[in-house]
This record gives structure tokens, sequence and C-alpha cells, in this order.
């Protein structure tokens, strides 16, 4: 038994906290379902069918539309402190699935809503007692995930999104994009400047990676292999002149940053190549982790 779609319709209409409900089994997490107090804060009712992440970004910024994206991926709920046009709000987002029916794939469908802070009697100090506490629990979630040089995922991290997004494709027949970059001559780079200045140099340049993702639904994350340490980033994408134009773009972002490399032959800043692996979910029998090495 799945969630009633008339029930669920009942209810977000009738909710008066600006309210959304995305599919997340499926490509960039459209939204299938918001309500009139939605549209009003937004001032723009035009959301369904969009990505969450896009809906998100375009209502209250590209950071809390990767930390919306985060804790989705991570299947929690959680409440983010947020201020939007000069209220706090607490953005809630809560997986829905229906316990009983002993359904595994219980994260088909998110709710994210929008509760006025403050509100239920609830005074200054549990406000912020509860925030603080929020925080703690988003810091707990981001240690285990992110690497802790570059901010981006981990290894882990990331083969648990690349299994669940390999899933995801290959019951929607779509094509996933793997583009792997590696600092050119970077075992030099240390031999010159040490571990702290390499690690810094490795921060730096993922940053630049990050900085371009092009939507919130991308993932970059540091992934270690037998080959040495990649930036690997994951995209629903299915053009490969476009994939290419995008991890070209990323060349020149980490270029521009001006590291100087004393002692690369090609440039004397520090710069990154990249490869590009490409494929439609469950062709020829691969699986995530295979689509992964191929690329690494």
């Amino acid at each position: 038994m799945k969630l009633r779609r008339d029930i669920l319709e009942e209810l977000v209409a009738g909710s008066a906290e600006p309210l959304l409900v995305a599919r997340i089994d499926s490509p960039d997490w459209p939204v299938v379902l918001n309500n009139g107090a939605f549209a009003a804060i937004a001032s723009d009712s035009k959301s369904l069918g969009k990505p969450l992440a896009d809906v998100v970004e375009a209502l209250a910024g590209r950071e809390l539309a990767l930390e919306v994206s985060e804790t989705i991926r991570s299947g929690q709920a959680a409440s983010i402190p947020v201020e939007l046009r000069g209220k706090e709000y607490l953005l809630s987002l809560m997986p829905l699935a229906d316990k009983a029916s002993g359904n595994a794939d219980a994260g088909q469908f998110y709710a994210v809503y929008w509760r006025i802070a403050g509100g239920h009697g609830a005074s200054l100090g549990d406000q912020e007692a509860r925030q603080a506490l929020l925080k703690a629990k988003r810091r707990i979630r981001d240690l285990s995930r992110d690497d802790p040089v570059t901010g981006l995922l981990n290894t882990a991290a990331f083969k648990d999104v690349l299994a669940h997004d390999f899933s995801v494709a290959m019951r929607e027949k779509t094509t996933l994009a793997l583009v792997a970059f590696s600092l050119d001559h970077f075992d030099d780079y240390l031999h010159v400047f040490g571990r702290h200045a390499a690690d810094s140099c490795l921060r730096r340049a993922s940053q630049a990676v990050r900085r371009c993702l092009r939507r919130a639904s991308d993932v970059a994350a540091l992934v270690k292999g037998g080959h040495g340490d990649s930036l690997v980033v994951l995209s629903h994408a299915s053009d490969e002149t476009k994939v290419r134009e995008f991890a070209t773009r990323i060349g020149v972002a980490v270029r521009e940053l001006g590291l100087h490399h004393p002692r690369s032959p090609t440039s004397k800043y520090v710069t990154v190549s990249f490869k590009i692996s490409m494929l439609q979910a469950g062709d020829g029998g691969v699986d995530a982790e295979e689509f992964l090495q191929r690329v690494l």
C-alpha cells in the first residue's frame, strides 16, 4: 500500500503552514504537491514539477538548498533555522512512508514545510536551545559523512548516494554521469610545500568544484582509490557535450585560483585533469560500484 494521494492532497491544501511534497524516487526530486501558503511566501505558484533543490534555492539561496539536499540524502527528518523576508522560520523536513506496509523503499516522498519560529508559546530561550540542538545534530551527521580536509562527501557516504541514485536511475531508465578530477603533479606539490599546504590546496580546489555544481542535486566527493584520491562529481546529466563543458569550467575555476606550482611541467599554477563516464543505469549488467571504478 502506498500513500493515498487524495488524502495527502487534502492534508497539504488544508495546512496553514507553507508546505511542499517532493517525490525523491525520481531524478531531481520533483515537487508533486504544494499549497496556497507556500505560493504566498514564494510569490510563485509554479513550483509543481520543478526540482525541489531548485525551488528551495530560488526561495532561500543555494546554501539552504545544499543543506536540504544533504538532509534528504541522509534519509533523516530535520529542522533547519532560516530567515525569510524578515521572519524567522524552522524549515522542517520529514520523510513520508507507509511503514505498516513493510515497504523497503521508505523514502518515496519528503514533506518540506516552513514553521514560523516562536509559535505554540515557545520562549526565546526554548527556541535558542532547540536551534543549538538542531545545529549540533547536523554537525554530528556531517562529521560522519564529510571528508575532514575538503568538506565534500567522504568515500563511504558518496558510495551510499551513488547506490541510491543508481537504483533510481535503473527504475527510471535514465542516464548518470560521473566526472573524476585529479590534481596534476600533486605529489610534486606535496614534496615542495608539505602536507599542510597540500591539504589547503586540495581544500580550495574542492570548494572550486563545489561552487561550479549546477544544481544542489549534484553531488561532489573526495573518493579514495587504489590510484590515489579523486574529486568526483555525480550528476543526472544525459548530454555528454554539456557534461564535458561543465568539467572544463571546473578546470578553469581551479586554475584561476592562482595556486603556484613550481614543479608543474604544464602550468605555473595548480591544474586538474578529468575523466568522464556516462551510463544508462543497468546497461550491460554494470552495477554502481563498477560504474565508479570505471572513472577512477
